[in-house]
């Protein structure tokens, strides 16, 4: 006997399966203009920002019409800064338009923050959260100090290495018309630790617009902005307890399973 359809959809609301999304992305690709993508990756596990996220993703995006470029939902604490470079270049490269837009409903950090850098525009709420890209080492360079020459150098070439892929982003994106040297300056908050003093510490859309960045803060209250919401929702609780990253459009989804030495609660 088949399963009653009303119990499979029981489930899958409770499992927060991907059809329970199809229709968000559906609403958002029509009130937006361009396709939609989802790129989550957990701030309850120990997973981050990597190289099989960009193969995710270009797996997915070959599936899409790029006609009018692309919209990436993105909720994540970070990862590799080369791996976001990779994903700048990636979502570019397949947008007929040569450009993507970012959407930050709750905290996009570190290598996050600086796949939406790459973007043409950054749409955020009142509370979105963006953050550093460096890797704020210079408050412990004393502490340093007993360290050996080329632990030292390593850590000082990683922060050098993000100044260069930040600016290097924007200078060929949203911030095209100023020079390498304007943007490191208009850039500092996000760049060097005086401003923030901790990496985790919230830049939010007041703050990078006041960098120079394309920032459109959306109405809590608009319909846009309900929908992005409810997909942002949905798609945290997956992430929060069936999966440990996930990235999906409306016809297709990756995800990575949960690491299994996690006692994951279900309900």
């Amino acid at each position: 006997m088949a399963r009653n359809p009303v119990v499979s959809q029981i489930i899958t609301e409770r499992r927060q399966g991907h059809p329970t999304r199809q229709k968000l992305f559906s609403d958002l690709t029509d009130c937006l203009g361009r396709p939609v993508v989802t790129f989550f990756t957990s701030f309850r596990y120990p997973v981050s920002i990597d190289d099989t996220d960009v193969e995710m993703m270009e797996g997915l995006l070959r599936t899409l019409d790029m006609e009018n470029g692309v919209a990436v939902i993105i909720s994540s604490p970070g990862g590799s800064g080369l791996a976001a470079e990779r994903m700048i270049n990636l979502l570019r490269s397949y947008s007929n338009t040569g450009e993507y837009w970012a959407i930050v409903p709750g905290k996009a950090k570190s290598a996050a923050t600086m796949i939406c850098l790459g973007a043409s525009k950054i749409l955020m709420g009142p509370a979105s959260e963006l953050g550093p890209v460096d890797p704020q080492i210079e408050p412990y360079m004393q502490q340093l100090a007993r360290y050996n020459a080329g632990t030292i150098s390593h850590l000082e070439a990683e922060r050098d290495l993000a100044t260069d892929m930040a600016i290097r982003c924007l200078h060929t994106g949203m911030l095209s018309e100023h020079s390498r040297s304007a943007i490191e300056s208009k850039m500092e908050v996000f760049l060097h630790p005086k401003h923030t003093k901790t990496h985790g510490r919230p830049i939010y859309s007041r703050e990078a617009a006041d960098c120079g960045l394309n920032v459109d803060v959306v109405d809590h209250n608009s319909y846009p902005w309900a929908t992005i919401y409810e997909l942002y929702l949905r798609s945290s609780e997956f992430v929060s307890h069936q999966a440990a990253k996930a990235i999906e459009t409306e016809e297709g989804a990756f995800f990575m399973p949960l690491p299994k030495q996690q006692d994951v609660e279900h309900e």
